[in-house]
C-alpha cells in the first residue's frame, strides 16, 4: 500500500496523470517567434529612442497649441481647463499644471486682469517658429506636388485615399489645406474620383513604369561606382547598419547576403502576381514590401513616422502583409521604438549618431522648435530679458501687468490730463 501510495494522484504528485504516464516524455514548447516577440527582444538604440520621445513630446504642445488657438475668448486658457485638455491632448504622464512648468520657454504664465485666475499662453518665439514653419511649407509648393505623385504612383491602381495622406501631411511636410491648395489647384495632374480617392492622371495601368526612381537607387549607383562592386550585388541591395550590441547568430551572413541578391518589383513599377510557391516567391513579395516602406520614408521631412499612420497605406500601395512583423524583420533597415507609448519607425540609414543627415529647411525649424523645448526650466538670459520686456509693455499700455493690477494705470492716465 505504500508503495502505490506514491503513485496516487495528488498536487503535489510527480505524476500528474498518474502511474501509468510516468514513463511519457515530457515535450516543451518552442518559443514563439512572433512579432511581439521580436519587439520584445529587439537590439535597443537609445539615441534614436530618445529622439522618438522628444518629438512624442513636442507633437502633444503642438496638440494642445490647437486647441489654444481655437478658443474665441483668446490665445489663452486657465491651467484648471489645460488640466482637463491634458488627457485629449495625449498627455497621460503629465498633467497640465506639470507641463507648463517643465517648458517655461514655451509657455508663459500670468495671471487674468479681471477673472484673476492664473491663465498660460504660448510665447511669442514659438508661435514665430510656427508661422515660419506654414510659410516654408507653402514655398516647397513644387516639391510637394513631387511627393503626392509619388505616392499615387507606388499604389496599385494608381489611387490613394486622402485619409491616408492627411494624416502623415505633418511628416510629409504638407500644408494643412492640401486638398485645396495642390490637388484641385493642379487638375492636370490629379483628379478626385470621389471626395476622400484622388488617382493620378497620366497614369497608365497598362505600361506600369513611372518617370520616378526610388531614392535608394542612388545609393546603389554609388556603391557600384565607388567599391567597385559588380551589378549582381547592388541591383537589388539595401543599406544595412545594424544597432549596437546586435547579436547575429549562425548562417545570419549568409542568409542576409541571399535576401540582398532577391529580385523584386521595385515601388514604381508594376505591380505582378507573385506565385508564393516559386522560387523566392514570399520573399520578393516581401521585399516589395521594404521597398515600399523605404520609399516613403524617404519622402517624410524627418525620416520617421508612427507605424500606425503607416499602415492606412497598406490596401492602396498593395501590401497584404503584416507591416510590423516586416519592420522587425529588417533590423539593419529600420528601427521600431517604443518611447512615448508610440511606435515609431526610423530609416537607419538616414541617421548617424542620433542626427539627421541632409537636414532640409522644414526640418531647421521643427529643429528651433525642439531646441526650445529642450531648454526647459533653464532660466537663460533670453528667458529672463522677455519676461521683463513683457512686464514693461503691459504696464505701458495700461494692461494688466504681472500682478495683474489694472487699476493703478488708468486712474494715472485720468490723473495726467489737464482740467
Amino acid at each position: 500500500m505504500r508503495f502505490l501510495h506514491r503513485f496516487i494522484v495528488t498536487k503535489e504528485s510527480p505524476f500528474h496523470g498518474g502511474m501509468f504516464t510516468a514513463s511519457i516524455q515530457i515535450r516543451f514548447k518552442k518559443p514563439a517567434d512572433t512579432a511581439q516577440t521580436r519587439l520584445e527582444g529587439r537590439t535597443r538604440d537609445p539615441k534614436l529612442d530618445l529622439i522618438a520621445f522628444q518629438h512624442c513630446r513636442l507633437a502633444h504642445i503642438l496638440n494642445l497649441y490647437k486647441f489654444i488657438s481655437s478658443k474665441k475668448r483668446g490665445p489663452y486658457v486657465s491651467l484648471q481647463l489645460l488640466s482637463r485638455w491634458a488627457q485629449h491632448v495625449g498627455l497621460n504622464t503629465l498633467t497640465g499644471g506639470d507641463l507648463v512648468r517643465k517648458y517655461p520657454h514655451i509657455f508663459e504664465v500670468f495671471t487674468h486682469p479681471i477673472r484673476r485666475n492664473v491663465c498660460c499662453k504660448f510665447r511669442p518665439k514659438f508661435v514665430e517658429l510656427l508661422d515660419l514653419e506654414d510659410e516654408v511649407v507653402h514655398n516647397t509648393e513644387e516639391s510637394n506636388v513631387i511627393k503626392i505623385r509619388k505616392i499615387l504612383s507606388m499604389s496599385v491602381t494608381g489611387r490613394i485615399h486622402l485619409h491616408a495622406i492627411r494624416l502623415m501631411r505633418r511628416e510629409l511636410g504638407l500644408p494643412e489645406n492640401f486638398r485645396d491648395s495642390i490637388i484641385l489647384k493642379y487638375s492636370d495632374i490629379f483628379r478626385m474620383i470621389d471626395l476622400e480617392i484622388v488617382e493620378l492622371v497620366d497614369w497608365n495601368g497598362d505600361k506600369g513604369l513611372s518617370c520616378f526612381s526610388p531614392e535608394i537607387e542612388i545609393w546603389r549607383e554609388r556603391q557600384y561606382r565607388e567599391k567597385w562592386l559588380s551589378e549582381f550585388e547592388t541591383k537589388y541591395a539595401f543599406p544595412i547598419n545594424f544597432p549596437t550590441g546586435f547579436k547575429k547568430v549562425p548562417g545570419f551572413r549568409d542568409r542576409l547576403k541571399n535576401w540582398q541578391r532577391v529580385s523584386y518589383v521595385k515601388p514604381y513599377e508594376k505591380m505582378e502576381k507573385v506565385r508564393v510557391r516559386s522560387c523566392g516567391g514570399i520573399e520578393r513579395y516581401e521585399k516589395r514590401a521594404v521597398g515600399i516602406i523605404h520609399e516613403l520614408l524617404c519622402l517624410t521631412v524627418e525620416k520617421m513616422v508612427e507605424v500606425e499612420r503607416l499602415a492606412h497605406f497598406r490596401k492602396d500601395l498593395g501590401i497584404e502583409i503584416n507591416l510590423r512583423e516586416v519592420l522587425l524583420k529588417h533590423p539593419g533597415i529600420f528601427y521600431v521604438s517604443t518611447r512615448g507609448n508610440v511606435l515609431m519607425v526610423f530609416l537607419r540609414e538616414a541617421y548617424v549618431r542620433g542626427c539627421l543627415i541632409g537636414a532640409n529647411a522644414v526640418y531647421d525649424v521643427r529643429r528651433r522648435m525642439l531646441e526650445l523645448m529642450l531648454l526647459g526650466c533653464r532660466n537663460t538670459r533670453v528667458l529672463r530679458e522677455n519676461d521683463q520686456g513683457g512686464e514693461e509693455e503691459e504696464d505701458g499700455d495700461g494692461v494688466a501687468g504681472k500682478d495683474g493690477y489694472f487699476v493703478i494705470p488708468i486712474l494715472k492716465r485720468h490723473s495726467s490730463k489737464p482740467r
